[in-house]
Order: C-alpha cells, then sequence, then structure tokens
C-alpha cells in the first residue's frame, strides 16, 4: 500500500524545548522544525519514500506502513498542543514498487502522447 500523508501542529508548545523553536517560527507559520521531526521517523523506518513540499509518501505493507504515520504523528506531538494529520491511501494488494512504478507509467503515457519537452 501507499500512504501520503501530512502532520503539523498546531497551539501552544507542550515541550519547552519544542516551546522554543516554535516561537522563532510563528511569525511566518513555519512548521519546518515538526515537518523535520516527522520525516526523520520516516527515513529511519527503511520502508520506500519520498517527500515533497506538501506529503510525504510511505510504501509498504498495512500495519509496518500506519506504525511509521503514527511514530510521525507522536514526534510532532510536542511542537503543539494538537496536531493535524490528512491521509490517503492507496490500497493495492499484490503491488509494490508502486511509489515509482505510478510516476513511471504517467511520465511513460506523457511522452507518448507528445507531452514532455513541448
Amino acid at each position: 500500500m501507499l500512504i501520503a500523508f501530512s502532520v503539523a501542529p498546531s497551539g501552544a508548545a507542550s515541550d519547552p524545548a519544542a516551546a522554543a523553536s516554535a516561537v522563532a517560527e510563528s511569525a511566518d507559520g513555519s512548521v519546518h522544525d515538526a515537518v523535520a521531526a516527522a520525516v526523520q521517523i520516516v527515513r529511519a523506518s527503511g520502508l520506500p519514500h519520498r517527500t515533497t513540499s506538501m506529503f510525504t509518501e510511505v510504501e509498504g505493507e498495512w500495519d509496518e506502513v500506519f506504525a511509521v504515520v503514527k511514530a510521525a504523528t507522536e514526534a510532532v506531538l510536542p511542537f503543539g498542543s494538537r496536531v493535524s494529520l490528512v491521509l490517503k491511501a492507496d490500497i493495492r494488494p499484490g503491488r509494490t514498487g508502486e511509489i515509482d512504478g505510478k510516476v513511471e507509467r504517467l511520465e511513460r503515457a506523457l511522452e507518448e502522447r507528445g507531452e514532455l519537452g513541448a
């Protein structure tokens, strides 16, 4: 399965160390330190993953992927009094390598239509 998720804190930080970071970020609304804590969990998982400007995608079996999402969400908790989690899943039993495979098929389709390099 593929999971695309985004996790972000809001409200006052519950952890004093995180609070110092959150105060520095509040001027522009950035939550990059909290997101970095979540992405660090994803990278340490060893599962195939990709992070973009809006979401992190993770590929694996149901239980292992959700364990990573849970741990990443918990890593963000100290940065605020609440956490927002957005999640989208593509559940396709028996398929692996879809984190790259889906994009590769899209690129081939675009090439066939003459869309690349236009």
